[in-house]
């Protein structure tokens, strides 16, 4: 299960209505309505009352509204009841919890790592290598 003390970062409240691109770092909380695309490095959380319309792309998506779109995870998604999801979901890790209305597709798969993460780059000089060698 996801981790529920992540410090916010943003919360749009039950009086917001947002349309369009929204891209962030961090935590959000929506708990108004949102329609377009949601793409994350960070958590989203959509509060009881939160109505998304949208694709989500995020580390972490946890939900006690309702999403319509397509949803995935680098990490975890996780549906809290009374959350309704129509839409496709995918992650490494998929929490359902009892109560929750699901339609749609699920596939869990092996964690990806994001471009860049825990990735060192070797770079290999011979001839510095040779005299190395020749000089002990």
């Amino acid at each position: 299960m996801m981790k529920r003390n992540k410090k916010l970062s943003a919360f749009l409240g039950e009086d917001t209505d947002i349309e369009g691109k929204l891209k962030f770092h961090g935590t959000l909380q929506i708990d108004g309505r949102f329609k377009g695309e949601i793409t994350a490095i960070g958590s989203l959380i959509v509060g009881e009352s939160g109505i998304i319309e949208a694709d989500i792309h995020a580390t972490n998506v946890l939900s006690s509204g309702e999403i319509r779109g397509a949803v995935s995870a680098d990490e975890v998604i996780e549906i809290l009841d009374p959350g309704k999801v129509f839409g496709n979901i995918e992650a490494p890790n998929v929490v359902i919890h009892p109560g929750v209305v699901f339609e749609g597709n699920c596939w869990t798969h092996a964690p990806k790592k994001r471009v860049g993460e825990d990735q060192v780059l070797v770079i290999r000089d011979a001839k510095a290598e040779k005299k190395m060698i020749t000089e002990k």
